[in-house]
C-alpha cells in the first residue's frame, strides 16, 4: 500500500544559512548536539538532521516504507521578516523544494511557502510556484502576525488560487493569545490546534470558500477542533444574524469539503473526522521530524486505509 506523508517539515540548508546570516529577524543558536535551535515567541524548533539533511531524511523514509513526502516549511515562517526579506526567503525555499523534488523524483513533492506579510508579493510567488515550479499550491499559516486569513488583504491570494484550482494547506503558527501559553509547551499543544480552528471558522463565516469555490482547503492536525465543534458553529449560523451575513448555508457544509490530515494519532479522533467529512477527505501525516511527530504512529493510524489516503493526497497534489 502506498504511503504519502502530507504533513512534515523541512528547512533547506540555504534557508538556515540565511537565518544565521544576520539579515533575519529570527534568532538561531546551536545546541549541544550541533543542531540549530530556531526561536520564535512561545516556542522554538530544534532543527535535527531530519529537518535539514535530505539524504538522512530519505533513508528514514526508506526504512519506514514511506513512498512520498509533501515538503513544507514550518514555523516561524517567512512572514516574521521584513517584507523584502520575506519575499527573498520564500523564493529561496521554493527553489530548494523544487530542486529536491526534481532530483529525487517520486520521493518528494512540495507546497509553496509565501511571504504572507506582503500579499502582493505572495500573489506573485504563488503564481511563480504554481506556473513555473509546478507546485499544486501553498501552505498558509493560521494567522499572519496576528491578522486573520479572512481579512481582505489576503483575498487577491485566494483569487489566484481559485483561478488555479490550487490547494491551500493551513498550518498553525504563533497563536493569538500566545502570552497565556508560554508554560508547559501549551503553545504547540493547545494553541496550535486552536489557532487552526479559529482560522477555519473565520474563513467560512467570512464567506471565502463560498466566494472562491475552486480552492481545495486542507487543515493540519485533524483540523484542530473543527470536527468536534462543527455542530456548534451550525448552531451559531441558526442563532446569530452575523453568522449568516456572508454564507447561505451552514458552516459545516463548507467544512465537510475541507481536507484533514491525520496528525492526531487518537483512533477515536480519526474516526470522528471520518464520520464528519468522509474518509475521502483525510490524508496521512506524521509531523516528522518534530519532537511530537511520529512516522510509526502515522503508519499505525493509516492502517488499511493507506490506499484511500494516498488517493486523496494525489488529488490535492495535482493542479
Amino acid at each position: 500500500m502506498p504511503i504519502i506523508d502530507f504533513h512534515n517539515h523541512f528547512y533547506p540548508p540555504a534557508y538556515l544559512d540565511a537565518l544565521r546570516s544576520g539579515s533575519s529577524a529570527v534568532q538561531v543558536t546551536i545546541d549541544e548536539d550541533g543542531n540549530p535551535r530556531i526561536y520564535y515567541p512561545g516556542d522554538y524548533n530544534i532543527a535535527v538532521p531530519g529537518h535539514r539533511d535530505i539524504d538522512y531524511r530519505e533513508q528514514v523514509l526508506i526504512a519506514h516504507g514511506v513512498d512520498t513526502q509533501v515538503l513544507t516549511l514550518t514555523t516561524p515562517g517567512t512572514h516574521v521578516e521584513t517584507p523584502a526579506t520575506a519575499a527573498r526567503l520564500a523564493a529561496l525555499v521554493n527553489d530548494a523544494f523544487a530542486e529536491i523534488r526534481d532530483t529525487r523524483r517520486g520521493r518528494f513533492t512540495a507546497l509553496a511557502t509565501l511571504p504572507l506579510n506582503d500579499p502582493a508579493a505572495s500573489v506573485r510567488e504563488l503564481d511563480r510556484a504554481c506556473r513555473q515550479l509546478h507546485f499544486p499550491g501553498a501552505m498558509l499559516f493560521s494567522n499572519v502576525n496576528g491578522a486573520g486569513l479572512n481579512e481582505p488583504q489576503f483575498w487577491p491570494i485566494y483569487e489566484l488560487a481559485n483561478d488555479l484550482g490550487a490547494t491551500l494547506y493551513i498550518h498553525p503558527t504563533h497563536p493569538v493569545g500566545v502570552e497565556a501559553m508560554t508554560d508547559f509547551w501549551l503553545m504547540p499543544l493547545i494553541g496550535f490546534p486552536m489557532d487552526t480552528t479559529l482560522a477555519a471558522a473565520k474563513l467560512v463565516f467570512s464567506g471565502i470558500p463560498e466566494r472562491f469555490p475552486r480552492i481545495r482547503w486542507a487543515l493540519c492536525h485533524l483540523g484542530g477542533a473543527i470536527p468536534y465543534l462543527a455542530e456548534r458553529l451550525d448552531r451559531g449560523f441558526e442563532a446569530f444574524t452575523e453568522c449568516r451575513a456572508n454564507i447561505p448555508r451552514p458552516p459545516s457544509t463548507y467544512l465537510k469539503q475541507f481536507y484533514y490530515d491525520t496528525v492526531n494519532f487518537n483512533p477515536q479522533a480519526i474516526q470522528l473526522a471520518i464520520d464528519f467529512a468522509g474518509i475521502g477527505h483525510l490524508v496521512a501525516g506524521s509531523d516528522y521530524p518534530h519532537q511530537i511527530g511520529s512516522i510509526p504512529k502515522m503508519i499505525e493510524t493509516v492502517g488499511t486505509n493507506a490506499d484511500l489516503y494516498a488517493a486523496t493526497a494525489r488529488r490535492l497534489l495535482t493542479l
